[in-house]
């Protein structure tokens, strides 16, 4: 085991979950997200795309506290104090997405036995990513990481 993996479960233990920051690279968004969490509280690991690296790190660890304190987050409903005065909503990540999107927690797990949401957000106008009028790089930057890669209006 590596000083990074070390720290990781070290993190995982003290804190509940380790966050990972992906930057942007080869014309793919940069992306946050959890691991641990499903180990530690059998729920659901999270996800952010898009959004600057300290902010979507926030929102992370918002998501884990919340759900330290008992906070059952579904796919397909709104949710807010997250981002501001902006709700978000969850969606189910398939599992065609894991090599791609989440080496580290596949290394946790030994494995893609877990479980994550991916957080979605609107833009500062409030355009969801199902709306027409979605810009090309608001698409860009959140892609829908289930298994069609859209989602119909929540």
């Amino acid at each position: 085991m590596d000083e990074h993996e070390q720290k990781a479960l070290e993190n995982i233990e003290k804190y509940g979950c380790h966050v990972m920051n992906v930057l942007e690279e080869d014309d793919l968004p940069g992306f946050t997200y959890s691991i641990g969490i499903n180990k530690k509280q059998k729920k659901p690991d999270v996800i952010v795309m898009g959004l600057k690296t300290e902010l979507a790190h926030s929102m992370v660890n918002n998501y884990k506290d919340r759900l330290l304190e008992g906070e059952v987050f579904e796919s397909g409903k709104f949710y807010s104090d997250f981002l501001g005065d902006f709700d978000v909503c969850f969606i189910k990540v398939a599992k065609k997405h894991f090599k791609e999107h989440f080496g580290w927690g596949l290394w946790l797990h030994n494995g893609d036995d877990f479980d994550v949401l991916q957080m979605v957000w609107p833009t500062t106008e409030g355009v969801w990513p199902w709306d027409e009028q979605k810009s090309e790089y608001y698409s860009w930057a959140q892609p829908i990481l289930n298994e069609d890669g859209k989602i119909k209006s929540i």
